[in-house]
């Protein structure tokens, strides 16, 4: 009898699925932001006064009056109930990568025994989770429960629709009670904030006068895959890790390049527009979808927003895809490495800075050799990224992320800069004091009439550097696709922070010594290539030659696993950078170290006894099953005089045995508890238990290609990759 029940049910399931039937669509000017309380929405509801102190806060961070967050709190609650919303709940985003809610409802009762509704404004203001329930990193014990979140004016209200009804979402800090962060959300508040400072000292010393309120901004190219959820299901790996640990390559991966860019399926598509239209409706600039490099991958990209709206719309948008592939029959996969052999998936991070007066101040401009804003605020990422490049590291490295980092498919665990080669030589020449006009594109002709001529842009771009700049931006290519976009953002605003008040310095000298503006950013600028140039890269970065390179003559840090990246968050430059631009105190950043530490020892060892159990119970019954059935028709075939070629059953057994023997060490292996320090431990689940899952799914991946397959536990690689 077949042993692989639930992967022949699966494919049963899958092979009726359907597009599901959208009906009518409404136009993108009906539903956009048609669910978000933003300042349009305010406007109408909102006393004149009211509007613009919610207006001043909402672009600038000003200091809002508890009357007013009365009259908010009031209309606010009205909006909700005409959208059908009986509850609100302070949304906020701890130390775990996902989303946290506390649902409460718009009712209290009356003597008489009636319900009415009520919101106030602390109510708005304040909520009370449990601060010790939530990855803490010993900021909270035990028995110190109290946790507050609060109200983030800066990012607009929301009403998320579910089959169980509408809910107002309010995003919010969280904090301790003895007032240290303990999410995302403040953090970079706080780096924007020291990033603005910082900013505004330098644009002042360049003689700038009008200067408003610099923020950065993001856009986040989200990648993912999606398997039909019968699979899963049928899968424990996938539904309790996210990836599959035993899984052979199919005859047919990527290797023809021919997903790419390709022609989207009908199912996907489908969803693709649900996703997108539940995103419009929330305000979410949803602007680019395609196929991804491997077989069912795809990517989702955002338009720009300001950085602190852009991290909550990221963790939006990572729900709100979740729960709409599911309704499509789907599971969406947002594992940095799903499955091995063909591409993973990362969250490209487009990061940027600027203001309504000064604009994109990293938008080099038709001449950027003139342009003195840009390349003061590109030299201080230049200067920050080398002096910091550990830092950008740590803030991606996850269990998950240490699969593809340094792959052909994602940047190497060595950071550096690409400027593309305009930039790079106006910095170079800047470098030996001289600077000239650099030369355009040019014109693309292809020698067609029907083709338009077309401006080529002065630069190539390079997929192989984990921190390129790619025209008016800085895309950090290096974020996994699991991960909240906040952490690097806090790293980059934060590093940028540190070099504009360096650079600030620097040039506060230089003009007190007589110098005019233009030469006295020169000489600062000078002295940063000078420092710092050796960070900027423009070759190959997944070459070896590089590797080396980058080590052993640039001084450059290789960092490539979690257990080498991690502890620079705790390193001595790092816990003074952040100290003193007041982005996080030394207390908050052991927190965040011990919280992704525990979360990268948690992540392998559920992923090791997954493994253990799944070799235990289903590769290696089938193994044996299979052995049976060989010997049994073999002991048939020989009294019939008939000899067989018994080598796969030898190989089989070979295999079979060597999976158990594997299975033990890995068992007594992640049972070790015996460790001085957490980066003990962690070190050694990266030399020593890795190294055996690896080898344990070495045999369980031989093993499907011998074992009959009418007696696969498994769906296979072949299957949840290509019939959707």
């Amino acid at each position: 009898m077949s042993s692989n029940l639930a992967r022949s049910q699966a494919l049963q399931t899958i092979s009726q699925r359907a597009p599901m039937d959208l009906g009518k669509t409404e136009p993108l000017s009906k539903i956009w932001a048609c669910d978000v309380f933003n300042l349009a929405r305010m406007e109408e509801s909102l006393s004149k006064n009211a509007f613009k102190a919610m207006k001043k806060t909402f672009q600038t961070g000003a200091l809002l009056d508890p009357a007013t967050a009365d009259v908010v709190a009031a209309a606010m609650k009205e909006w909700a109930i005409s959208k059908g919303a009986k509850f609100f709940s302070h949304i906020f985003y701890p130390m775990t990568n996902v989303t946290a809610e506390k649902h409460d409802g718009f009712i209290i009762t009356s003597p008489e025994g009636n319900a009415i509704t009520d919101f106030s404004g602390s109510l708005l203001i304040k909520g009370e989770p449990d601060g010790s329930s939530f990855p803490n990193g010993s900021i909270r014990a035990t028995n110190s429960a109290r946790g507050y979140t609060a109200w983030d004016p800066t990012s607009p209200a929301y009403i998320m629709h579910t089959a169980n009804g509408a809910t107002l979402m309010i995003p919010c800090v969280f904090l301790s009670w003895t007032g240290e962060s303990l999410d995302k959300k403040i953090p970079l508040l706080r780096s924007n904030s020291a990033m603005d400072s910082a900013a505004q000292r330098v644009l002042t010393l360049m003689g700038e006068t009008e200067i408003t309120t610099l923020n950065s901004s993001c856009g986040a190219e989200q990648e993912y895959f999606l398997i039909d959820e019968a699979y899963a299901y049928a899968r424990p790996d996938i539904m309790q890790s996210g990836r599959t640990l035993y899984g052979a390559p199919p005859a047919k991966g990527q290797q023809f390049d021919d997903h790419y860019f390709g022609a989207i399926p009908e199912r996907v598509q489908v969803f693709m527009q649900d996703f997108e239209d539940k995103l419009y409706r929330l305000g979410i600039p949803a602007k680019t979808h395609h196929n991804e490099v491997a077989p069912g991958q795809f990517e989702i990209a955002p338009y720009f927003e300001a950085s602190n709206i852009a991290a909550d719309h990221q963790q939006l948008l990572m729900v709100i895809m979740k729960t709409t592939a599911k309704a499509h029959g789907f599971l969406c996969m947002l594992h940095e490495k799903p499955f091995a052999g063909v591409n993973g998936s990362g969250k490209h991070v487009n990061w940027s800075v600027g203001n309504s007066t000064q604009g994109n101040l990293l938008d080099p401009g038709v001449t950027p050799e003139d342009n003195l804003h840009f390349l003061v605020f590109c030299a201080a990422v230049i200067r920050g990224v080398h002096l910091y490049g550990p830092l950008l590291r740590a803030v991606i490295a996850t269990a998950s992320n240490d699969h593809r980092l340094g792959a052909n498919e994602a940047p190497p665990a060595i950071l550096s800069v690409y400027l593309g080669d305009q930039l790079e030589k106006v910095f170079n020449e800047i470098k030996d004091g001289k600077i000239s006009k650099t030369v355009k594109g040019g014109q693309m002709d292809l020698g067609l009439s029907q083709i338009l001529k077309f401006d080529r842009d002065p630069g190539d771009r390079n997929r192989t550097s984990p921190f390129a700049f790619t025209g008016n931006r800085f895309e950090f290519r290096a974020v996994g696709s699991s991960q909240s976009v906040s952490g690097p953002l806090v790293a980059m605003n934060t590093m940028l922070a540190d070099s504009l008040g360096w650079i600030a310095d620097k040039l506060e000298s230089e003009l007190n010594s007589g110098k005019d503006v233009a030469t006295a950013s020169l000489a600062v600028l000078k002295e940063v290539m000078e420092l710092h140039g050796t960070v900027i890269f423009g070759g190959d970065g997944y070459s070896s030659e590089w590797h080396t390179a980058a080590v052993k003559e640039r001084g450059l840090k290789n960092l490539p696993t979690s257990a080498d990246a991690l502890p620079e968050l705790i390193s001595p430059e790092v816990v003074s950078l952040f100290e003193r631009t007041g982005v996080l105190t030394p207390a908050e950043l052991h927190s965040r170290f011990e919280v992704y530490a525990e979360q990268y020892i948690n992540s392998i060892d559920v992923e090791a006894k997954l493994m253990v159990n799944m070799a235990t119970t289903m590769i290696y019954p089938a193994a044996v099953s299979y052995l049976s059935e060989l010997s049994a028709t073999s002991a048939t075939l020989q009294e019939l005089g008939i000899e067989l070629d018994n080598s796969v059953a030898k190989d089989i057994a070979k295999e079979a045995s060597s999976l158990m023997a594997t299975s033990s060490q890995l068992k007594a292996a992640y049972e070790r508890h015996d460790f001085d320090s957490v980066q003990d431990h962690m070190r050694f689940l990266a030399d020593t238990v890795c190294p055996l899952m690896a080898e344990l799914r070495g045999y369980g991946d031989t093993l499907e290609t011998l074992i009959s397959d009418e007696l696969w536990p498994l769906p296979k690689y072949r299957e949840m990759l290509f019939i959707k």
